[in-house]
């Protein structure tokens, strides 16, 4: 089927309604326009998928988007729909005579995008079949290929023996995260051809980090659920107890939530990820399983009650919050457990081989600085993917971001010498009670509480009891903490027991009579600030409750259920706040505001006109034709 041939930008303004490309989209599209491969790293929310969509929407020919999750796959194929485009996905879950069809439109040209997943691919000649149709390969989480990943799949190092099978269609990989490492991975294991390397900053500037000593995980996890009543929001537990725990403690405080983990029966899976992406659930209490199949775009919040085994994996999940660009908040909740937790977990099956050992520990260790150091959250995030923080030459390098806990004030750092004097404190109760107690016990002596335990062991007795008991007990199991990361003490797994030891550096430092410039450093956390993460414009302040956002909010998910697609394919919450702000009174005003295309315009312009024109949304979405 002949397509109509449009320009890049042309295709930008019809299918997606924007006047510009983002930073990156264009290099991205011009390269595979000219036949040539491309790795392209954006963070998440950068705008990937239009940088693949966009030949497609120029009459290009057939692009085939290689893509690891199913459930991701079928929102995307609604939003290309949505946005004017012929779409459809192959994979396990489409049934026989479905994909037959499918593969009819595809050969016959009569589809522009074709999603698959990387098991169908494998199946039959598909890429063969359609090789005289095919515009370009593009391989989604293209970090998926990489023994370096965070989230390696081996069916995606059989790829490159496909791709073969066309060698002239040119190759775009792309992935959100990815270390300098990984990126040569992708490139070597794809077979990717003097690629163009298009790497976006990693930074999200939109993002507020909080990094918090964990001592009350369901009144914490309340806290950040609170401050954003009525909003979206994911919460990451470690284990099915703490999500189960998590999600009936957040229920019984009038939340709406319900927990995901792979415990629970398909259907009801399922249907938590229906509900929370369609927004009829305000918060899911999960493993970190969920949300990789996530498109939603307006999830104002991720917590996660325990450390991630790793930054790569923190930055991916973390980077579910504010995919639309608006002010988003990532909260962590850290104990030097969960980093015991993480190594029985990966050695529970027996032990690694030493290399994988030592990425474990390099891994626990990293996440762990990131947790406790005294350094901007965002600056840390940034260098660890390679890249200098501030983005841009002429930024100051001490700039604050203005959008992490230690940049906000939240955190206080202590003097020199009072770190080494309490941290010489700490390390010589471990010492005096012979490494044979854990963080919690150890913490008890210091503030001096004479529990049972306490006592029996004549703890009590010791010089160190109390001598740290006007701090609280937060503080100094924070302490505890931030030792533990910089490798003065250690947390060592024996007979199901975790105990507390001193190592030879806190040996060391105990010696000590001035803080050396490598010595202890010791932060104590206050209280939260207001949000920052950038200035907001009046459009995006609309966002925050106001009654006409709310309406067209209310009108695009009754648009939305009546399609059985999500309510972020119809309109993004920037596009609604623009029209809240703005409030467009014909289809030609309405066609000016980002994010309304060609196809849209037709479809709900008159539905949205009427809200903003004072109709309620129910009799909006009455008016609705379909």
């Amino acid at each position: 089927m002949a397509q109509p041939q449009l320009t890049p930008l042309e295709a930008l303004r019809h299918h997606w309604g924007y006047d510009s490309f983002r930073p990156l989209q264009e290099e991205a599209v011009t390269a595979v326009m000219s036949a040539c491969d491309c790795l392209l790293v954006l963070p998440t929310g950068g705008g990937k998928s239009l940088c693949y969509q966009t030949p497609a929407a120029c009459g290009r020919g057939l692009v085939l988007v290689v893509s690891p999750l199913i459930s991701l796959m079928d929102d995307q194929v609604a939003a290309a729909r949505q946005a004017g485009l012929r779409a459809a996905a192959l994979h396990s879950q489409v049934e026989e005579s479905e994909r037959r069809s499918i593969r009819r439109q595809a050969s016959a040209g009569e589809l522009q995008v074709l999603y698959v997943s990387p098991e169908r691919l494998m199946i039959g000649d598909l890429a063969a079949g359609l090789r005289s149709e095919l515009a370009l390969f593009a391989i989604d989480e293209a970090h998926c290929v990489s023994h370096w990943g965070h989230d390696f799949r081996p069916e995606y190092r059989q790829l490159r023996s496909v791709l073969d099978q066309a060698p002239e269609v040119p190759r775009m990989a792309l992935t959100a995260t990815a270390t300098p490492q990984v990126q040569e991975d992708i490139c070597a294991q794809l077979g990717l051809r003097g690629p163009r390397r298009l790497i976006g900053h990693v930074d999200r500037p939109n993002l507020t980090y909080r990094a918090l000593p964990r001592h009350d995980m369901l009144a914490q996890v309340l806290q950040v659920i609170r401050r954003h009543a009525g909003e979206g929001g994911i919460v990451y537990g470690q284990t099915r107890r703490d999500v189960e725990q998590l999600a009936e403690g957040a229920a019984r405080h009038g939340v709406s939530c319900a927990a995901y983990h792979a415990g629970l029966p398909g259907a009801k899976r399922r249907a938590v990820q229906s509900d929370f992406v369609a927004e009829r659930l305000e918060v899911v209490v999960a493993t970190i399983a969920f949300g990789m199949g996530i498109d939603r775009s307006n999830v104002r919040y991720v917590v996660h009650a325990s450390s991630p085994k790793s930054i790569e994996n923190y930055q991916q999940e973390a980077g579910r919050a504010g995919r639309d660009g608006l002010p988003a908040e990532c909260v962590l909740l850290f104990s030097g457990a969960d980093l015991v937790k993480h190594r029985f977990l990966a050695t529970a099956d027996g032990p690694l081989q030493p290399e994988r050992q030592r990425a474990l520990e390099r891994q626990l260790r990293e996440i762990g600085q990131f947790a406790v150091a005294p350094v901007c959250r965002h600056r840390i995030l940034t260098e660890h993917f390679g890249q200098r923080y501030p983005a841009l030459p002429g930024e100051q390098a001490s700039e604050s971001c203005g959008a992490c806990d230690v940049c906000l004030g939240e955190t206080q750092q202590l003097e020199s010498q009072e770190a080494l004097v309490t941290a010489q404190k700490i390390i010589s109760a471990v010492w005096r009670t012979g490494g044979r107690f854990g963080p919690a016990h150890v913490a008890q002596v210091l503030l001096g509480r004479a529990s049972e335990m306490i006592q029996r062991h004549r703890h009590d007795e010791l010089s160190v009891f109390g001598l740290l008991a006007h701090d609280g007990e937060v503080a100094v199991r924070s302490w505890i903490d931030q030792l533990v990361v910089q490798g003065y003490l250690e947390l060592v797994e024996r007979d199901q027991f975790t105990f507390l030891t001193m190592t030879e550096a806190g040996r060391a430092l105990c010696r000590e009579r001035v803080n050396p410039p490598d010595g202890a450093r010791l932060g104590r956390y206050t209280r939260p600030r207001a949000r920052r993460g950038g200035q907001r414009s009046g459009a995006e302040a609309a966002v925050r409750g106001g009654e006409l956002f709310e309406r067209l909010r209310s009108l695009r998910r009754l648009l939305a259920d009546r399609q059985g697609v999500p309510p972020y394919v119809v309109f993004t919450d920037l596009t609604l706040s623009e029209l809240a702000a703005r409030r467009p009174s014909s289809l030609i005003d309405m066609r000016a505001v980002r994010g309304i295309g060609d196809a849209k315009l037709e479809r709900y312009g008159q539905a949205f006109l009427a809200v903003l024109g004072g109709a309620s949304s129910e009799d909006a979405a009455g008016m609705w034709a379909g």
